[in-house]
């Protein structure tokens, strides 16, 4: 008989309290070790085996301090947390959609957090949005000074460079399409934020873009605050809502409609960026490569 090591991970798909949806299954394989390979236990006449899970390495767990923890939305559904990283994490942290486990400490079950903040080497502190639950109480509730537990910057992102630039793909993108529904737009924000998606200014010309974000309530809207600054960067931000109150003159409905109703004006030069639920990216996965983009231009973070 055999006993088996189980290391199970879940990389969050969206959110700073991002979750991998149901249905969506890593890809496993079971690999047996030799008894003399670091990751085998010779327990003679037993062998053990570890099942890995496709979502990276084991974290390596380093201390972070929580600096700051505010709500991140009127409907208090939401808390940005600030907590400060050591500079080595802080350099591996590269290309936007990246992520983290985060745990109080060895007796906490982990939660895999997108960062929400750009990368910067410089800056040691790291930005995540969560949707409270029952289960992440113990930091969506800590004060500033709380010690935590965070690994290594795991995933590889959204691979950009690789696929939006240069004529991999005809030509090099001149229009990037986003969408982040709730918490999804934690990835979103860094991406935007970072620069690398390489958006002219407004009024300047170049490479255009749109972000499509949707939540439920107006209530629900992160980053409020910050929409005016991401318009100044050339992005054009369309807020979608599933549950409209009576007066709201916005779009309605969810993401992928609105994507329906207007279209993609340039296909074969367009690009996209995805975080959230598996039926919306699903959906606006099919239907960005019906109308004609690249499917290789069609990113997600996992």
């Amino acid at each position: 008989m055999r006993s088996f090591a189980v290391i199970l991970s879940a990389v969050l798909l969206g959110s700073a309290s991002a979750f991998v949806p149901p249905g969506v299954a890593p890809k496993a394989f079971v690999q047996q070790q030799k008894p003399y390979h670091s990751n085998c236990v010779d327990v003679t006449p037993r062998k053990q085996c570890v099942l890995f899970m496709g979502w990276g390495p084991e974290p390596v767990w380093t201390t972070a301090e929580i600096k700051s923890n505010d709500s991140a939305n009127q409907s208090g559904k939401s808390v940005s947390v600030s907590v400060a990283v050591p500079p080595e994490t802080a350099q591996e942290y590269k290309i936007p959609g990246q992520y983290v486990q985060v745990r109080l400490n060895e007796d906490t079950k982990p939660l895999f957090l997108a960062i929400a903040s750009a990368p910067d080497s410089d800056n040691a502190e790291f930005e995540f949005l969560i949707k409270g639950t029952d289960d992440n109480e113990w930091i969506t509730g800590a004060v500033a000074g709380t010690k935590i537990e965070v690994s290594q910057v795991l995933g590889n992102g959204f691979p950009m460079e690789e696929n939006l630039e240069g004529f991999k793909f005809d030509f090099p993108t001149q229009n990037v399409l986003l969408f982040g529904v709730g918490s999804g737009i934690a990835p979103i924000k860094a991406a935007m934020e970072s620069g690398q998606l390489k958006i002219a200014g407004a009024g300047v010309g170049g490479r255009t873009a749109r972000l499509y974000y949707g939540v439920q309530t107006p209530e629900d809207l992160c980053f409020v605050d910050k929409f005016p600054e991401w318009e100044s960067l050339g992005f054009q931000v369309v807020p979608v809502l599933s549950q409209p109150p009576d007066g709201w003159n916005g779009r309605t409905g969810y993401v992928q409609n609105c994507l329906e109703e207007d279209g993609v004006p340039i296909p074969r030069n367009s690009g996209a960026l995805l975080c959230g639920m598996k039926g919306m990216a699903e959906s606006v996965k099919d239907l960005l490569t019906k109308a004609g983009v690249f499917e290789g231009r069609v990113l997600t973070n996992f």
